[in-house]
Order: structure tokens, then sequence, then C-alpha cells
């Protein structure tokens, strides 16, 4: 019995970055990711997420009939199991905190790469926010929660300001059970080079096992 693939909605209005998105995702992530549609516009996505049966939206924050923020408002309204990933060229703060609180599972820039975002849809599943580490940062730093939720904050975002590009890749592989041949493989590397890159991250993260890094991960539900 094949299992089953996460159905991806595309909603974004510009029709080239939607259908290069589409194409990428269906040649790399064809395995387990299903792209079922673009919409145009925040309005199309609503209606498409409740007749799809969407498991993953990728919606931008900037179009025409309906923004994405209002339709991440309207949708989990509608069905709170489907997890919105904002995927935008904005990165206002006041941006990135109304999708959150909005019930977004998480906001990147769109100059993340292919690969980091196919993890980032994967690592949805797991309930791990995805947050682009610029954005994190820029959250804690602009106190957009008050002083005895901000050391909780900075404790849960720390490891994005201290680990590497490629160090974050194999973070969020770990982070949902990826073994080292999974990694190596998803990542195109070498068994030894995934171990000195966990090492690392072991090292950075102050951790001893796969454990404890799953329950830092969880600290940014």
């Amino acid at each position: 019995m094949e299992d089953k693939k996460t159905r991806v909605l595309l909603a974004e209005d510009q029709a080239l970055f939607a259908q290069s998105l589409q194409v990428f995702l269906s040649n790399y992530a064809k395995d387990d990711i299903e792209v079922i549609g673009i919409a145009a516009n925040g309005q199309i996505a609503v209606e498409m997420c409740r007749e799809l049966c969407a498991d993953v939206i990728l919606m931008d924050v900037r179009m025409p009939v309906m923004d994405g923020i209002q339709a991440v408002r309207t949708i989990k309204a509608q069905n709170s199991t489907v997890k919105i990933l904002m995927l935008s060229t904005y990165h206002e703060e006041e941006l990135v905190r109304e999708a959150l609180l909005a019930g977004a599972a998480g906001y990147l820039l769109k100059d993340i790469s292919p690969t980091e975002l196919i993890i980032s849809i994967r690592a949805l599943n797991s309930g791990i926010m995805q947050i682009s580490p610029e954005i994190a940062k820029s959250l804690v730093q602009k106190k957009y929660v008050d002083e005895g939720e901000k050391e909780q904050n900075e404790e849960a975002f720390k490891w994005l300001n201290t680990l590497t590009k490629r160090e974050r890749e194999i973070f969020a592989l770990l982070a949902t059970g990826a073994d080292n041949d999974q990694i190596a493989e998803k990542l195109n590397l070498s068994l030894q080079t995934v171990r000195n890159h966990i090492s690392t991250i072991y090292s950075k993260l102050e951790v001893k096992n796969r454990f404890e890094i799953i329950r830092l991960a969880n600290k940014l539900k």
C-alpha cells in the first residue's frame, strides 16, 4: 500500500512563479508531494481548498481580490487541520505577525532554496513551525511579545541564529525522524559529511541525541 501523498495547493498570482514551483515539486518531490492546483488569488484558494481537500497551502501574501492573510483566516475557520505556509517576498514584521496570528504554520521568503522548501513542507507534517531565520531573528528583536515571553521566544529560535543553511536543512530532517542514510540521500551528501554536520549541530545546540533535537524543534510549534 502506497503512503499517502501530501496534497499541496499553490496560491500565487504570479503565473510564471507558480508554474515553475509546480514543475519543481512535481519533478523532485513526486514520491510524497502532489500539487493539486494553482489559485490566482485568495478567494480562489478558499474555494479550491474546500473542493480539493488540500493538506498544505503555499500562500502568497499580496494577491488581488483577497490577500493571503485574509485567505488564511477564512480557510482556517473552515478547516483547522489544513497547514498554510506563507511564501512571500515581503518580510515586514507586521505582515509576518498577522499571518501567524491568522493561523499560518510558517512564513518563508521566496529566496529560499528549492531543497529547503521541500524540507519545510515535509516538516509541517511533524508540527514544526517554519520561519525564515531572518524573520525569526527580527520577530525577537522587535519585541512583539512582552518581556516574559521574549525569553521563551529567544530560546525557541536560538538555533536558527547559530546553524548554517546546510545545518538547518539537516536539523529539519532530524526533527522529522530521518536517519543518516535518508538525510544523505535527500541532500545528496556522503554519510561521513552527514555525520560531521550532525556532530556540529549537537555541539552548537548543546544536545546529546536525536530525542533532544526533536524536543528543541517542538519549541517552534
